[in-house]
């Protein structure tokens, strides 16, 4: 049977049903959106973003939520970009902005040293996710393409929910998994080498 083409024209019947809302700029996104995702997720966070920096602006509180939700079970991952590496120096070059990707990654470090030896909570160096973030919880996601030389709030960003096999929350999902397969656990290597005396506030 054929759906009306009102019907038609206002429910999602294909693989864009997987996307929510679409935001041209991350800082579009309401605050409540990013605290009702990580405060429903129950089996897995995962925060795969090159700085991670504004969620400690947004969510002042956020380690100790994360540290009782790990208590919980939900199984928590930072993937960060290495503050020395040189695909952090070029993307400083390209930004050029005073708060530097390198200091934003250090605060993000300094942040996680408080949930450090937390079971469930983990956290990797990587690179290669400089160009997009990607955001889960549990069946739930926000993605941010990075544009040319914009800070990530100045970039688009997709809300999606999961719905089928292969779609685009898996299709994102599976570039997440990957990423963090490659990635080089923070705390087995001196942190202080890293975080240095930062100040988050």
């Amino acid at each position: 049977m054929l759906w009306p083409e009102a019907i038609r024209n206002t429910v999602k019947t294909g693989p864009d049903r997987e996307v929510l809302t679409v935001y041209p700029y991350r800082s579009a996104c309401p605050k409540s959106i990013w605290r009702n995702l990580i405060s429903s997720a129950r089996n897995e966070i995962v925060f795969a973003g090159y700085t991670n920096y504004f969620l400690w602006l947004e969510h002042p509180n956020l380690a100790k939520v994360l540290r009782r939700k790990a208590e919980q079970g939900c199984k928590i991952r930072f993937l960060i970009g290495d503050p020395d590496s040189e695909v952090t120096r070029r993307r400083e070059e390209v930004e050029d902005v005073p708060l530097t990707v390198s200091t934003r990654i250090r605060i993000t470090l300094s942040e996680i040293e408080q949930v450090r030896g937390v079971p469930g909570i983990e956290a990797r160096f990587g690179d290669e996710h400089i160009a997009m973030s990607v955001f889960r919880f549990d069946s739930e996601m926000l993605v941010t393409p990075h544009l040319a030389n914009l800070v990530g709030h100045d970039s688009p960003m997709l809300h999606l929910r999961r719905y089928q096999d292969d779609g685009l929350f898996d299709r994102f999902g599976y570039h997440a998994s990957e990423l963090w397969s490659n990635g080089r656990d923070i705390w087995a290597e001196n942190p202080k080498e890293h975080t240095g005396s930062v100040n988050p506030g």
